[in-house]
């Protein structure tokens, strides 16, 4: 019989398998977020390290929300990541929403980087 930790660690597997067919040596936009917050990171999966991160604790970006678990702050994430990435000489990334449906925030943060300049 298979247990729930099998399970989840068989869909992790697909999951990152699915990336790893996808990825062209992009790095990977990965989200994460809790009821409060969202957070995001660039990462290469190729070197396993952060380029660039961005969340709604951010000390440039925390004073001008008025709430952090919102989708507005969702989009200004998703700007303040993408212009990261753009300086740090990134244009093109994969999107990992992880288990998270593609709506609401996550949609939003997608959207706010797309508008700031990555592709996915």
């Amino acid at each position: 019989m298979a247990t729930k930790g099998k399970l989840e660690a068989r869909r992790a597997l697909r999951v990152r398998s699915t990336f790893r067919k996808q990825r062209n040596n992009r790095p990977r936009l990965s989200v994460s977020r809790s009821n409060k917050h969202i957070y995001v990171q660039l990462i290469d999966d190729v070197k396993q390290i952060t380029l660039v991160s961005a969340s709604t604790k951010d000390k440039e970006l925390a004073p001008s929300l008025k709430k952090t678990s919102d989708q507005d702050a969702a989009s200004k994430v998703g700007a303040l990541v993408a212009k990261r990435a753009v300086k740090a000489g990134v244009k093109q990334v994969v999107f990992d929403r992880g288990s998270y449906l593609y709506h609401g925030r996550v949609k939003a943060l997608a959207s706010g980087a797309r508008e700031a300049g990555l592709e996915f």
